[in-house]
C-alpha cells in the first residue's frame, strides 16, 4: 500500500501543478482579451482536474486543503468575468 500512496502523493502534485499552469493561463488571456480560451483552461479545471484532485484526495484521506482553496479562487474568477 506505500507504494500506491507514494504514487498518489506524486499524483497530487502533478495535479497541483497543472491547475497552476491552467491558472497562470487564465490569467495571460484575460490580459490578451481572449476571454474564450480563457473559459476553456476555467472549463478543464472545473470538470477534469479538481475532480481528479478530489478523488485523490479522498483515496489517500488526506487532509489537504488545496481542493477548497483552488475551488475558491475558481469560482472568483468565473465570478469576476461573469460566467457563474
Amino acid at each position: 500500500m506505500a507504494k500506491r500512496s507514494k504514487r498518489l502523493e506524486k499524483g497530487i502534485e502533478s495535479l497541483k501543478q497543472e491547475i497552476e499552469t491552467h491558472f497562470a493561463k487564465i490569467a495571460q488571456d484575460i490580459e490578451e482579451g481572449n476571454l474564450d480560451r480563457g473559459r476553456y483552461h476555467i472549463k478543464e479545471i472545473d470538470k477534469s482536474l479538481l475532480k481528479a484532485l478530489e478523488i485523490k484526495i479522498n483515496i489517500l484521506q488526506s487532509n489537504d486543503e488545496s481542493l477548497n482553496l483552488y475551488r475558491d479562487k475558481l469560482n472568483k474568477i468565473k465570478k469576476d468575468l461573469g460566467i457563474v
